[in-house]
């Protein structure tokens, strides 16, 4: 019943014109975006694009340049064409990575991780535009205004979903968890 789904054709990008898919970019995370897209226009509720890696511990000018450009290309892409068909109001879109870059360049003319300070981008839903919260010192190593957690962002995403953040819901295991452990909602980030 499954494999014989009329749900099945989001996934033949196919059937979008060459210059539309070229728009995203003729490459993973560019046609994952289109993909993305597809399944939003036809109800999915959650859909997660990975990049495929982000590590620039080597030569980042050179790799900046290109992981940049496709990075950029597709998620512009995406959220015009969200606006464009009147599903970014209703679509949130989470741009973000597990740890940010240290502001030093290494002995490879690289960046390596650095977890105390990096961004996250929220666009569409109830998230209000241009809205920047938070700022890192000059040097780019710590936090300098608005500390937020990750707990914080965990639940400022799910209260963003329409999910009570502070409802208690039992695992398997019957331990109780809420979404973002107990994290607080940014709501200056909000419309």
């Amino acid at each position: 019943k499954l494999l014989s789904s009329e749900d099945l054709s989001a996934f033949r990008l196919t059937d979008e014109k060459a210059e539309e898919r070229e728009v995203y970019g003729m490459n993973k995370f560019g046609q994952g975006c289109m993909l993305a897209r597809r399944l939003v226009e036809r109800g999915v509720r959650f859909v997660e694009v990975s990049y495929g890696g982000w590590d620039m511990h080597n030569d980042i000018d050179e790799n900046m340049e290109d992981q940049g450009t496709v990075l950029d290309t597709a998620l512009s892409a995406l959220l015009s064409d969200l606006k464009a068909k009147g599903l970014l109001e209703t679509t949130l879109v989470v741009l973000c990575s597990e740890f940010g870059r240290s502001p030093k360049i290494n002995s490879r003319s690289g960046r390596d991780h650095h977890p105390k300070v990096f961004s996250t981008l929220l666009a569409g839903g109830p998230v209000k535009g241009g809205t920047i919260y938070g700022s890192s010192d000059k040097a780019g190593e710590a936090v300098a205004d608005k500390q937020t957690t990750i707990q914080d962002f965990h639940s400022t995403v799910g209260h963003a979903m329409g999910m009570d953040v502070n409802q208690a819901t039992m695992s398997p295991g019957n331990r109780p968890f809420t979404v973002g452990d107990k994290g607080e909602v940014i709501s200056a980030v909000f419309a």
